[in-house]
């Protein structure tokens, strides 16, 4: 049995002949591991080479790509419609978000007309099944095993012929045919590697449970990403009850779409109106807050805008944003003191996004320096009044997409005023009681804030 050295970047799954401080991919320092492959006696086998033959894409049958609900609605918009067979569907997040909750939930409802088998590596069967009793996950089609060796999953993968196959987790699986300790770079990929054929050649959904570390990225390796169909991440504080479902990547449907749940004690409840419970607890009539509005996928969403400016403490003022680009917040900050007039530059700022929410998107430029604005001049923002659009560095308000859309959702919230872009306030159908503010730059939103 022959073997060699080669080393894997721990941050995006680069592999090298030989060690080195930096990544030469992806730049990263000191995240070269080393790792032993090992190839059969007299060398590397060679695979066995067969016919094939192309076929024309109009002669390819589509209909054995089935879908099916997972029995929770935000689960099935995330995954684009529902779970497809045949698919490996890769579940991220930090330890303890609530991945093997939502994970064994939905057993229940896949137990009424498929069979499936729940393999942990963290849990006994015992503590499985008291989880399941708390969570009311329990099922006759629901078939559990605690195990970490790849080799025994898949005797009991051919034992049992489950169509659905859940991993919880992938870090903790190995390969008993190499020398690498479970969770390193190489295990994690030859066990991938082993599911998704599993997953292709017999036509059974599996879903992977993968951890993720301090930086966000899915633990040891990045190269699962390309690897599996689709990438779930599961983001939120521990501390908060609500939890977000992003979609990274998916093969099958888009990825834009969210889904939002709460952290109860029985486990987790899908939150049908998102933007209801994002403004939940919001202060009335409080400066330093403004409402917008944001496209996660095909949802509208509103998010409350909070800022805080304050005299700084020392010669260097402090910025500081927590749900909200930093690069952009500095941005916004400098166009409010060259174009409005503001004098933020020597003051501390502090940006937060309520509800553990992150924006990425420009249209919440409007409402980020409204809320600024009203922290420094201490001038309240009407409770019923959001703002939505894009800021340019010359303090112009540019238009964004979707703002019929985003509007009926200020509007069903109860909301009365909204500012807009000058530009695209004459296309937009009057609403019944919404009224529409019009800017053209930033100077005209500082006017609405100051006179109302």
């Amino acid at each position: 049995m022959k073997s060699k050295t080669v080393f894997y970047c721990t941050e995006c799954g680069n592999e090298s002949p030989k060690w080195s401080g930096r990544c030469s991919a992806c730049g990263a320092w000191n995240t070269m591991v080393e790792q032993v492959e090992r190839s059969t006696k007299g060398g590397r086998k060679i695979p066995t080479v067969v016919a094939v033959k192309a076929s024309p894409i109009t002669d390819i049958n589509t209909s054995d790509e089935i879908r099916f609900s997972t029995g929770m609605r935000e689960l099935d918009r995330v995954l684009g419609g529902g779970a497809v067979k045949g698919s490996l569907v890769l579940v991220g997040g930090a330890p303890g978000i609530g991945k093997s909750t939502l994970m064994l939930q939905i057993c229940r409802q896949l137990g009424e007309f498929a069979k499936v088998l729940y393999v942990s590596g963290e849990e006994s069967a015992h503590q499985i099944k008291l989880r399941a009793q708390r969570l009311n996950a329990e099922s006759e089609n629901l078939y559990v095993l605690s195990e970490t060796c790849l080799g025994n999953l898949m005797e009991s993968v051919n034992a049992e012929a489950p169509d659905v196959l859940i991993v919880d987790s992938i870090q903790t699986l190995y390969n008993e045919e190499l020398d690498s300790p479970a969770g390193g770079v190489g295990q994690v990929k030859d066990c991938t590697m082993a599911l998704m054929h599993l997953a292709k050649s017999r036509n059974i959904t599996v879903f992977v449970i993968g951890h993720v570390n301090k930086e966000g990225s899915i633990a040891g390796p990045k190269v699962l990403e390309h690897m599996v169909d689709c990438v779930l991440y599961f983001e939120g504080d521990q501390h908060m009850t609500y939890r977000i479902l992003r979609a990274a990547k998916n093969r099958f449907g888009a990825t834009n779409e969210i889904g939002v749940f709460e952290m109860m004690d029985h486990g987790l409840k899908e939150v049908e109106n998102p933007s209801e419970m994002l403004l939940s607890g919001r202060p009335e009539d409080a400066p330093g807050t403004c409402v917008t509005c944001v496209m996660e996928g095909a949802r509208p969403v509103l998010a409350e805008v909070q800022a805080l400016i304050a005299p700084a403490s020392g010669s260097n003022p402090r910025r500081t944003s927590n749900g909200f680009d930093y690069n952009r917040a500095a941005m916004l900050l400098a166009v409010l003191e060259k174009r409005g007039g503001l004098k933020v530059s020597q003051c501390d700022a502090y940006l937060n996004i309520i509800g553990g929410l992150t924006l990425d998107e420009p249209a919440a430029d409007l409402a980020a320096v409204v809320a600024i604005a009203s922290s420094y001049l201490d001038k309240t923002v009407p409770s019923s009044m959001a703002a939505m659009g894009e800021v340019g560095l010359s303090g112009e308000i540019r238009s964004i997409s979707h703002l019929e859309q985003r509007l009926s959702e200020v509007q069903r919230l109860g909301f009365t005023k909204c500012m807009v872009p000058a530009s695209r306030s004459r296309e937009i159908k009057p609403l019944p009681h919404l009224e529409l503010l019009p800017v053209k730059n930033v100077a005209d939103a500082l006017r609405h804030l100051v006179h109302g």
